[in-house]
């Protein structure tokens, strides 16, 4: 129905709303409506509750008897934290549920449509089911693959160059792109680099938009062999955000613990540290979401084991040359059938710049 369309795209934008801000629990969307009227609407808070269909119901101004819940996620089943959402939804008197996509979560996974349509509930499932399960994908690859979603942030060159040879870097973008790239960041549970370019840049990796800086992610460093100094600034503001080092050693770590950084011990490769093993020990950890923004090795290390699920790619309009730095390091290809695959999935001006996203390819 027309109307099932239009109230759950809704939903999904109420879903958007917190991603980034909810992990390890996903940031869904609820609508509740009767006779084509909105009565309330909720989304999933901060941390992860209370959950978008609670959320929505406690913010009900009149009875909801007999009107429809639009929900972006199947409502949970279990009893965590918090009593399920299908029995508060049950409770308010909703006769009708439309939802989007199912919950994978062996707790859930099927138990709340059953729950809901054991009371009576006319169930209606699939509407913008693939809008919903984008919105919830880094909750999807945690439960299925035990790892988050991983972005691959790359602001380039026309010919995929981040940096001269001199390694100067800023800036190849303009504020359109950049602004554009802290927003991204906001919607992240956590943003990444290599030690290489945390000993280059000294960033800060917080979000920088007005208003959204209380958005700033977890921050991340692949440091194989513990090579950040405490006085970094990742390691002077280490508490807020949030910052974690995945190291080989531990012990060579102990500067960045006094200082407030989180240490996370993941065994090394020939490459460096063991990618592979990094990702899920973030998926341990809640991360649902990681925007990984550089550099090389790193961005070559994740496209090599095929865990890069989306790209973001930020193009200037100029060339830099053979001798710059690229974006994506060596990776010793021996065919063409070798090469990851991706698809890509939009095109957007940014200012004198080009936004190109992609998704790995099924």
């Amino acid at each position: 129905m027309a109307d099932d369309r239009q109230w759950m795209q809704a939903a999904l934008v109420l879903a958007r709303r917190n991603l980034g801000r909810t992990w390890p629990n996903p940031s869904v969307g609820c609508v509740l409506v009767r006779e084509n009227r909105l009565l309330a609407n909720g989304w999933t808070q901060p941390g992860g509750r209370p959950h978008a269909e609670t959320h929505a119901i406690s913010r009900a101004r009149e009875s909801l008897q007999g009107a429809t819940a639009y929900v972006s996620l199947e409502p949970c089943s279990h009893h965590g934290r918090t009593p399920p959402c299908a029995d508060a939804l049950i409770a308010a008197g909703i006769k009708r549920a439309v939802i989007a996509t199912g919950d994978p979560d062996s707790r859930v996974a099927g138990l709340g449509i059953a729950r809901l349509e054991q009371a009576g509930i006319d169930v209606v499932m699939g509407i913008c089911a693939a809008e919903a399960e984008e919105v919830a994908a880094g909750f999807f690859t945690r439960i299925h693959h035990g790892r988050p979603l991983v972005t691959l942030k790359l602001a380039t060159s026309l010919d995929g160059r981040i940096a001269l040879a001199s390694n100067e870097s800023r800036w190849i973008t303009g504020p359109a792109a950049r602004e554009h790239g802290h927003f991204l960041r906001a919607t992240n549970d956590a943003i990444a680099i290599g030690i290489g370019t945390a000993l280059a840049d000294d960033p800060l990796l917080n979000c920088r938009l007005p208003g959204l800086g209380g958005r700033s992610p977890v921050r991340i460093v692949f440091d194989a062999k513990a090579r950040l100094p405490a006085t970094a600034k990742l390691a002077i503001t280490a508490k807020n955000p949030r910052t974690i080092a995945l190291t080989a050693n531990p012990v060579g770590a102990k500067a960045m613990k006094d200082a407030g950084v989180e240490i996370v011990e993941v065994p090394a490769s020939a490459e460096g540290i063991d990618v592979g093993l990094a990702m899920k020990a973030l998926g341990d950890l809640g991360l649902t979401r990681v925007l990984v923004e550089g550099g090389g090795r790193l961005a070559a290390s994740l496209v090599a084991a095929d865990l890069v699920d989306r790209i973001a790619w930020y193009r200037a309009p100029f060339a830099i040359g053979g001798d710059g730095v690229p974006g994506i390091g060596a990776l010793a290809l021996a065919s063409m059938v070798e090469a990851r695959a991706f698809v890509r999935t939009g095109l957007q001006p940014l200012g004198p710049d080009v936004l190109e996203t992609y998704r790995r390819s099924a």
